[in-house]
C-alpha cells in the first residue's frame, strides 16, 4: 500500500521536474537561457535547496488553460543556503505558460516573501516571465499588486535581490525596481514598461527591445541596474558576492570576512623607508605609501579614485555598484581588515568628480542602503561644486542634490570621511561633512576645504581691487595665493573642529581601521516619528 502511494507521489514529482517539458527546456537553452532549477542549482549551496508548494497550479480552465496548466504554475520557490547562510528564492519558469504571472503563481512568491520577512533572511527573485497571464484577467493584477505590497513591507528589513535573466515587462517592471539591487545580463534580460509595437503606435518611435529595455540601456542610461553581467554563471556569482557583504537582515551586523596576507612577508622599498623614518613597524595591508603617487597634489589634475580604494581596502574586495551610470561618483562595497564597509567617492575623472543630478540620486540609494543594513560608511572626498548650467537646473539638480543631503543626514550607521584634496561649497557639505553627522572627518595635508576655488573666490571678493589694479593678472595672482594659504588648507577647518585629524596620507587605512573598530557598537535612536519625507 505504501509502496503504491510513495510510487504515485515520485510519479507526480518527476512530472513537476520536467517543467514545460523537453521541448521547452531545448528552447530555453537555445535562446541563451538556463532553466528556473539550473539557476536555483547556480545559487544554492548544493544539497542545502528546499522546494515549497510545488504541486500548486491554475485554477482556471478558461481559453485553454486546462491544457496548459503544470504543477507549479511557472514558478519555483522555496529556500537553502548560499555560503551556510539562509536565502529564499522565487525563481520564475518560462518554459511553463512563458512564465506568466496568475494567482497561484503570484501567491506563492508571495509566501515565500512571507516566510523570508519572517525569518528575517534575504530574498532573491528571478523574474523570466512573459508577464501577466491574459487567461486570468484580474486575478494576475491582484497577484502583482500583493507581491509590491510585500517587497515595500520588506525594504530595510531584509535584503531583496531581483535578478532580470529574461523578459520582464509593464507591471512585472516594480517588483525588481522595489527590491534593494537589480541584476541583469547582456542580451538576455529585457525591462520596460510598454514594448517597441506600443511605443510605436502611442508615440510614433521606432526602437528595438535592446534599445528600449536591454542590459547595457538600464546600465549606463536609466540607472536602473546596478550590476550587468555577460552571462548568467557570472551573473549568479555576482549575487553570491553582493550577499557576503550583506547581513540577513537590519538586526544583525554584516558577516565579518578573516584577512589573509597575501604578501608572503614582501615590503615595499617605500615601505622599508617609511619605517626607517617613522621608527614602528607598520602592518604591509595598512601601508598607503603609493598615494602620493597616485593622487597629483595639484587639484586640477585628475586620477582614478580606484586606485585609491583599492589601496585602502583589502585587496581584491572592492564590489563596485552601478558603475556604469553618473560615473563622476564611485559607489560600492568593500572590506577593511574584514569588515564590510560602503565606499562613496568622488571620481576626478569624470566632470572632475563634481555631483550631477544622476550622480546625486545614486549616491542617496546607495547610502540609504548602507544604513539600512548596518554598512559603515566610507566617504572619499574631492569635489569641486555641484555641476552648474541650465540643463542641470532644469533637471532638478537642487531637488536631487538635496537627496544626497537628506541620506547622510539620516544615516545612523558609523559615517567616516576623507578629504583628499578639494571640499568646496555645498558640495563639500553633501559629501558627508562633520555638520552632516559624520563621525571622524580626516584630511590630507593638501586638503582645500573652502566656499569655492581660490580663483573664483577671489575674483568675486576683490573683483573692484583687481579691476582698479595697474596689473590685473599680477594682482589676481598674488590675490589668489593669499587667499590659498590663508584659507584653503586643512588646518583652519582643524582649528574650529570642521575637521577631526589631518592626516598623512600613508596613515589613511590604519586610520579607517582604528576608526571602525572603535565605532562598531554605534548606537543613535531614531527620531519618533511616522517617516521622514525625502524629497523624491
Amino acid at each position: 500500500m505504501w509502496r503504491d502511494r510513495i510510487n504515485v507521489l515520485d510519479k507526480k514529482r518527476n512530472r513537476i521536474l520536467q517543467a514545460g517539458g523537453a521541448d521547452r527546456i531545448e528552447k530555453q537553452h537555445k535562446s541563451g537561457k538556463l532553466t528556473a532549477r539550473e539557476r536555483i542549482d547556480m545559487l544554492f549551496d548544493p544539497g542545502t535547496f528546499v522546494e515549497v508548494d510545488s504541486f500548486i497550479e491554475s485554477r482556471i480552465d478558461d481559453f485553454g488553460l486546462d491544457k496548459k496548466r503544470v504543477p507549479g504554475d511557472g514558478v519555483v520557490t522555496g529556500y537553502g543556503e548560499i555560503n551556510g547562510r539562509t536565502v529564499f528564492v522565487s525563481s520564475e519558469d518560462f518554459t511553463v505558460i512563458g512564465g506568466s504571472l496568475g494567482e497561484y503563481h503570484s501567491m506563492k512568491i508571495a509566501r515565500i516573501q512571507d516566510m523570508a520577512y519572517d525569518m528575517k533572511a534575504p530574498i532573491i527573485m528571478i523574474n523570466d516571465s512573459g508577464g501577466a497571464r491574459i487567461e486570468e484577467g484580474i486575478d494576475s493584477l491582484s497577484g502583482y499588486a500583493n507581491i509590491f505590497l510585500r517587497n515595500t513591507k520588506a525594504s530595510g528589513v531584509i535584503p531583496q535581490i531581483a535578478v532580470i535573466v529574461g523578459p520582464c515587462s509593464g507591471g512585472a517592471c516594480y517588483s525588481p525596481a522595489i527590491c534593494d539591487y537589480i541584476f541583469m545580463v547582456d542580451d538576455i534580460s529585457k525591462m520596460f514598461i510598454t514594448g517597441p509595437q506600443v511605443v510605436k503606435t502611442v508615440v510614433n518611435e521606432e526602437c528595438t527591445v535592446e534599445e528600449l529595455g536591454g542590459a547595457k540601456v538600464h546600465a549606463t542610461k536609466s540607472g536602473v541596474t546596478h550590476f550587468t553581467y555577460q552571462d548568467e554563471t557570472s551573473c549568479f556569482e555576482g549575487v553570491k558576492q553582493l550577499l557576503s557583504y550583506l547581513p540577513g537582515s537590519y538586526l544583525e551586523k554584516p558577516p565579518v570576512k578573516e584577512l589573509v596576507d597575501e604578501t608572503n612577508g614582501k615590503k615595499s622599498l617605500l615601505y622599508a623607508l617609511n619605517t626607517l623614518v617613522r621608527g614602528k613597524k607598520m602592518d604591509t595591508q595598512d601601508y598607503c605609501g603609493e598615494l602620493v603617487d597616485i593622487v597629483p597634489d595639484n587639484s586640477r589634475k585628475a586620477y582614478d579614485v580606484l586606485e585609491v580604494i583599492e589601496r585602502i581596502c583589502d585587496k581584491d574586495s572592492f564590489l563596485e555598484v552601478q558603475k556604469d551610470f553618473a560615473k563622476n561618483i564611485v559607489v560600492g562595497y568593500a572590506r577593511i581588515n574584514g569588515e564590510s564597509v560602503g565606499i562613496v567617492a568622488n571620481q576626478p575623472m569624470v566632470l572632475a568628480g563634481s555631483l550631477d543630478y544622476d550622480a546625486s540620486d545614486k549616491a542617496a540609494r546607495f547610502i540609504r542602503t548602507c544604513d539600512c543594513y548596518n554598512v559603515p560608511l566610507v566617504v572619499l572626498v574631492d569635489v569641486p561644486a555641484f555641476m552648474p548650467g541650465t540643463a542641470q537646473e532644469h533637471k532638478g539638480i537642487i531637488r536631487h542634490g538635496a537627496k544626497m543631503l537628506y541620506a547622510f543626514s539620516e544615516a545612523t550607521v558609523p559615517k567616516i570621511s576623507v578629504i583628499m584634496r578639494k571640499a568646496y561649497g555645498g558640495a563639500y557639505i553633501a559629501m558627508n561633512s562633520k555638520n552632516m553627522g559624520a563621525d571622524l572627518v580626516y584630511a590630507w595635508p593638501g586638503a582645500e576645504i573652502a566656499v569655492m576655488g581660490a580663483e573664483g573666490a577671489v575674483n568675486i571678493a576683490f573683483r573692484r581691487t583687481i579691476n582698479e589694479s595697474e596689473d590685473k593678472e599680477a594682482t589676481r595672482a598674488q590675490l589668489v595665493q593669499e587667499y590659498k594659504d590663508k584659507f584653503m588648507n586643512p588646518y583652519v577647518a582643524a582649528s574650529r573642529g570642521f575637521v577631526t585629524e589631518v592626516i598623512r596620507p600613508d596613515e589613511t587605512r590604519s586610520r579607517l581601521k582604528a576608526a571602525l573598530k572603535m565605532l562598531k557598537n554605534k548606537q543613535v535612536a531614531p527620531v519618533p516619528k511616522k517617516h521622514g519625507n525625502i524629497p523624491l
